[in-house]
């Protein structure tokens, strides 16, 4: 299967959207738009993110080029009340309650599912728009979510239904190993199903799978420490937004006990991760900006259709793989998408 594509997105209306959106939201009524509003005014975004601001530059960035793109420039005509949970998940449903108390016009729920759970949790008539790594159908069974609702909708990195195709890059980039390693935060809405497809696909060929949850960055130091010490050298990371804010650590850790990671997101190859599978994170984000704006032009989330992933990115850092003493097979070298060296 090549991996050779730039990131696209299609609509999920082959997918039976309408009924992904019963189930995701609701209450059609009509909100509140600053059309509506006195001359001088200008419309607030509520913006929720589970991660920390500092490490969501560059998402943060995407997502005003795509404000930017329809028309709407943050201190310009557009206004918006930021709230990050650093990492801590229990902290979100407080944060997307203080964001509906201020009545926003749009809230934007990013960092993962269980922002788009805190947020809908709260509100079935502000529009929602979410990103989440859940495929649609595990979307629409989430709690939280539910049917006869309409409020809401998004983008879908569909990144959790990749975690077995990371497994088998993995097998070609590490040929003949018995024994891999899964880092989970067993916090995250990913982990159990991660476990499960992973778990799923070590069985089928034979390997033996050690599962390694961290939720500090202490558990992630000793997570490394117990693989090194079980002689595992093979590690998939599992895509969660606290792993994700820990990249550089991982990173480190990996070079530290000559680990050969794979990672789902890109971000981690460009400061020294060996190689990731997945959708580019910008171009999700720069499209909710671009959702955002229609919103605030008076279109519902109903109107909206949910944008899938369809294109994934194969990134492999040669750099990284010779310090590793690693040599990347010809063939699946030819099929990376970007090489960094």
């Amino acid at each position: 299967m090549s991996a050779k594509a730039h990131m696209c997105w299609s609509s999920a209306g082959s997918m039976r959207r309408r009924d992904f959106i019963a189930l995701l939201g609701g209450g059609l009524a009509a909100w509140p738009l600053m059309a509506q509003a006195p001359a001088q005014s200008v419309p607030v975004i509520g913006l929720l993110g589970s991660a920390s601001r500092e490490r969501w530059t560059a998402l943060l960035a995407a997502f005003h080029q795509g404000l930017a793109d329809g028309g709407y420039i943050e201190g310009r005509n557009v206004a918006i009340e930021y709230r990050w949970a650093d990492g801590q998940y229990d902290r979100l449903p407080a944060l997307a309650a203080d964001l509906v108390r201020r009545n926003v016009a749009v809230l934007v729920a990013t960092g993962g599912t269980m922002s788009a759970q805190a947020a809908k949790a709260e509100t079935t008539s502000i529009p929602i728009l979410f990103v989440s790594g859940f495929d649609p159908n595990q979307l629409a069974t989430m709690a939280g979510l539910r049917r006869g609702e309409g409020n809401a909708t998004g983008v879908s990195l569909y990144t959790t239904p990749l975690t077995a195709k990371r497994l088998e890059l993995l097998r070609e980039l590490v040929p003949g190993t018995s024994k891999i390693a899964l880092l989970v935060n067993p916090a995250g809405p990913m982990a159990d199903v991660e476990m499960r497809d992973v778990g799923g696909a070590a069985h089928e060929a034979g390997l033996q799978l050690l599962v390694l949850k961290a939720s500090t960055a202490g558990e992630i130091e000793a997570a490394f420490a117990s693989a090194a010490q079980q002689g595992i050298n093979a590690l998939l990371v599992g895509a969660d937004v606290f792993l994700s804010r820990q990249r550089g650590q991982l990173v480190a850790l990996a070079e530290r006990h000559a680990v050969r990671a794979v990672y789902p997101w890109r971000e981690y190859v460009e400061i020294g991760g060996l190689m990731s599978y997945g959708p580019r994170l910008s171009e999700a984000y720069r499209e909710i900006g671009r959702y955002t704006g229609r919103i605030l032009k008076g279109a519902a989330p109903a109107d909206l259709p949910l944008q899938v992933a369809r294109k994934f990115e194969l990134i492999i850092n040669l750099k990284t793989a010779s310090s590793l003493g690693l040599t990347v097979p010809p063939l699946l070298l030819a099929r990376a998408d970007e090489v960094v060296e």
